[in-house]
């Protein structure tokens, strides 16, 4: 039998992106990598480098990095090198406190059970250990005075802003997940602290503008002198079609990626995973690390200087309007506009009330209704506003009886598509220029702080990242959807509705 000229092919052991930290002259990785071992705990070459080059050491003693990026795709063994840094900052370095963080508890307490196991099975530290805790949602390992009393804390970041993850060494799993107020929370509690180090594992985030983003633009510049980067994912876009095409035949590529490919992780598990019926159109992400373009302040899709042109505080809308409503995450505000056409033909976008709270909604819905005999009242029916379908329906106000011949006053509820289709329909319009608005500032704050969120191949208005209260901006994208969609499908009006919506 012949040997497949692919039998020992192995995963790439060194990242395409490697951005080191400065004044290194020595390294601990070398300890770190021998204790594990003992533990049983044999890293393969990429998790050795991992630790090699993260615990490089300056000419006066102090660790070179203070922030340590590594991204690489699931299931690859970032928890060995993980592993590996707790045992030797408990047990070599004697560490005080290492905090241990992920998104989900689950995570964390996986990793908790993980090195648990391999303290206990070795004797020679186990002896150390004071005693292993569980309890609150908390978990941990604390040494015995005699060995340093070093404590090592496992926690869920989701379970709280970010006070409280602060240790002399942190470990920041599923960091594609860390919000900007957890940054903003751990980041001054480091300066108090001797010859702190942070150390983010992650693979690239569903949101195209999460707070990782900053890592990245700062290892891939080598802005900062103090932090390791390593990205073992593609520079490949993962929305273009042909980049996913090429992805998905590029076995190269596979294990230019995958570390642990040809290991851990088979070349016929992968090429399954490749297939539609496997990871689809998130292969690129999830098997090869690729990273979303990244979307700036407003999503990167409108302009604010274009969206500051069409004011026009004169504009009035003539004949059939639609409304939309909208509520933030937290139910603190609340809007309403309106989309309708000006004389001229030009479109006209407002938003017509905007207060605290959701219990004036349904009232003053009614009251519009009541008053202005809308072509179609809109809401999203899968965020916060859907909480009003009840009591909008009891107050008159349904969903069409039949979809094909909707009435006045009916509610549009968009699904998925649509609601991706009424963002992308208001950008190409403001980008055409073929609307108007009254230079309502609520809606340009709304614009300039809005982030976006993945949804199939599109994207939606983000309401939870975003860094403003959107629901002004989401409200006049459904008013416009729901315009275009129904006006065609109501009986004309023999007079016009609005001469303002004001």
């Amino acid at each position: 039998m012949t040997n497949s000229p692919h039998a020992a092919r192995r995963g790439a052991q060194t990242p395409r992106v490697a951005t080191l930290p400065e004044g290194v002259v020595s390294s601990a990785g070398s300890e770190f990598i021998d204790l594990a071992a003992t533990a049983g705990l044999i890293l393969d070459p990429f998790q050795c480098y991992i630790l090699n080059q993260g615990l490089g050491e300056r000419a006066d003693g102090r660790w070179a990095s203070f922030k340590n990026s590594i991204w690489v795709p699931r299931q690859n063994g970032k928890g060995g090198a993980i592993q590996a840094l707790e045992l030797g900052w408990l047990f070599l370095t004697r560490e005080e406190l290492i905090m241990h963080s992920a998104h989900e508890y689950k995570t964390a307490e996986e990793g908790y059970r993980r090195i648990r196991e391999l303290v206990e099975n070795t004797p020679d530290l186990d002896r150390h250990v004071h005693k292993y805790w569980q309890a609150n949602g908390e978990q941990g390992i604390e040494l015995r005075k005699s060995a340093g009393g070093g404590r090592l804390k496992f926690i869920a970041r989701s379970r709280g802003s970010g006070r409280g993850f602060s240790g002399d060494k942190n470990i920041l799993d599923e960091a594609q997940e860390i919000t900007p107020a957890q940054i903003a929370a751990l980041m001054p509690t480091m300066s108090a602290r001797p010859d702190p180090q942070l150390w983010f594992f992650g693979t690239p985030p569903e949101s195209p503008d999460a707070w990782c983003y900053n890592l990245r633009e700062d290892g891939e510049s080598g802005a900062d002198p103090r932090l390791m980067h390593l990205d073992w994912g593609t520079d490949l876009d993962p929305t273009d079609p042909e980049h996913r095409r090429r992805a998905a035949q590029d076995v190269d590529l596979w294990y230019a990626c995958n570390p642990a490919l040809g290991g851990r992780i088979t070349e016929e598990f992968v090429r399954g995973e490749s297939l539609p019926s496997g990871l689809g159109e998130r292969f690129m992400i999830e098997r090869l690390g690729a990273w979303l373009p990244r979307l700036t302040e407003g999503g990167g899709v409108i302009d604010p200087a274009v969206w500051d042109a069409l004011a026009d505080e004169e504009s009035q809308l003539v004949g059939d309007v639609a409304f939309a409503l909208d509520v933030t995450p937290s139910r603190d505000w609340a809007s309403i506009a309106a989309y309708g056409l000006r004389a001229d033909g030009t479109g006209h976008l407002e938003v017509i009330d905007r207060r605290p709270g959701t219990e004036w909604i349904v009232d003053r819905l009614v009251q519009l209704a009541d008053r202005w005999d809308p072509v179609a009242i809109a809401l999203d029916a899968k965020g916060p506003a859907g909480s009003l379908l009840v009591d909008l329906d009891k107050a008159g106000i349904g969903r069409p009886e039949d979809v094909e011949r909707p009435v006045r006053g009916d509610l549009a509820v968009p699904a998925a598509p649509d609601v991706a289709a009424a963002c992308g329909q208001l950008v190409d319009a403001i980008t055409q220029r073929t609307v108007r608005h009254t230079a309502q500032p609520e809606v340009a704050e709304a614009i300039r702080g809005a982030k976006t969120r993945p949804l199939g191949d599109a994207w939606a208005w983000g309401r939870r990242i975003s860094t403003v209260d959107i629901s002004p901006l989401v409200a006049v994208t459904l008013a416009r959807w729901a315009w275009e969609t129904r006006t065609h499908l109501v009986e004309d009006a023999d007079y016009d509705v609005l001469d303002s919506v004001l």
